[in-house]
């Protein structure tokens, strides 16, 4: 059961941060000395997917710097206005793998539970970004309808929590979320998709420990960092509080123009991540979303960066290469380039 000592009522220091997240273009440029040029389009762009950032988060970029990896990744384009063919507003075949509300099974063995459409940071490649969160999320309901739909298949011994973000719950609701879980005998392992330890590392904080460590069906962490840049000693001290929890610590990233398309920026990456305790897992390349195309990387690109990655390390460092296949039983991994 979740810990009484946690069902507290007061905002805590995570969610104030949350809440004063830089929405405005204007006042993201400013912060970051940019020019007004920048302007005009990005609020044309955050007019169809709305410009979210923590502040934590931009106190990482360079002041002055368009091109910072950090900055980049967030910051509205007029790129993403333009009609591109092939991206389209559901990439991965989300809503063809519904199994209730809220509730994708894409893969045997493991199920994923839309827990929120809300987020800390929206990045600009959401392949999420035009999700129908008002119809698809699985905490309509109490989490009911969800939860009874994971009962009913005993193949499913994983539960995934996406969303949006689920560490944008709070504490009560996860904690209670959880409990179901816990309740279902087939399940196994828990695992959270999240984005929040790396943006917003305050949500790691005393109270989610003790209410994730309650936690006994196994449990993994999949964190999301694209750059090292992002990985400050903030986030390395709430990446030590989860692996402390005795979970599973991995990372996946986003093959992104402009941002980590580079051998020594991936390295780098693969090496920032282990400093701080997490395994790399997988680099994806781009889902084809609506408005992310000027984030593509070609295949034969990433194949040849990807072998160049894994000539610098050992093999436990490099993430594996893959695309997600709308109906395919797993990831596609890619072989490395030819020589």
């Amino acid at each position: 059961m979740i810990p009484t000592s946690l069902h507290l009522r007061q905002p805590q220091p995570w969610q104030h941060e949350l809440q004063r997240a830089v929405t405005d273009p204007a006042e993201l440029l400013a912060i970051l000395g940019l020019g007004p040029e920048w302007l005009e389009p990005a609020r044309a762009a955050a007019a169809r997917f709305p410009l979210r950032v923590p502040r934590g988060f931009v106190g990482r970029m360079r002041r002055g710097d368009a091109l910072d990896p950090l900055l980049r990744q967030v910051l509205p384009l007029g790129f993403e206005l333009a009609d591109v063919p092939d991206y389209v507003q559901d990439p991965v075949g989300d809503l063809a793998s519904r199994a209730g509300p809220g509730v994708l099974h894409k893969y045997a063995g493991r199920a994923l539970l839309v827990t929120t459409g809300a987020c800390a940071i929206n990045c600009r490649y959401c392949f999420r970004r035009h999700f129908p969160y008002d119809d698809e999320n699985a905490s309509r309901g109490g989490f009911g309808p969800a939860l009874a739909a994971l009962r009913g298949d005993t193949s499913i011994d994983e539960v995934i929590l996406s969303g949006g973000d689920p560490l944008t719950l709070g504490d009560r609701r996860l904690g209670a979320l959880l409990d179901d879980l816990q309740a279902i005998s087939h399940l196994r392992r828990v695992r959270l998709h999240t984005r929040l330890p790396i943006v917003l590392p305050e949500r790691i904080d005393a109270a989610f420990v003790e209410l994730w460590s309650a936690v006994r069906l196994q449990k993994v962490v999949v964190v999301h960092a694209n750059h090292a840049n992002e990985i400050d000693d903030g986030v390395r001290a709430a990446l030590a509080r989860l692996a402390a929890t005795g979970s599973t610590l991995l990372n996946q990233s986003v093959l992104l123009r402009g941002i980590n398309d580079d051998a020594q920026v991936l390295t780098e990456l693969s090496e920032a991540l282990f400093a701080a305790g997490v395994l790399p897992y997988y680099l994806h390349l781009l889902d084809r979303v609506a408005g992310s195309a000027h984030f593509e990387v070609p295949e034969h690109e990433a194949r040849r960066l990807w072998s160049d990655v894994s000539a610098r390390l050992p093999g436990y460092l490099v993430p594996r290469l893959v695309r997600e296949v709308p109906g395919a039983p797993a990831k596609t991994m890619l072989p490395p380039a030819s020589r």
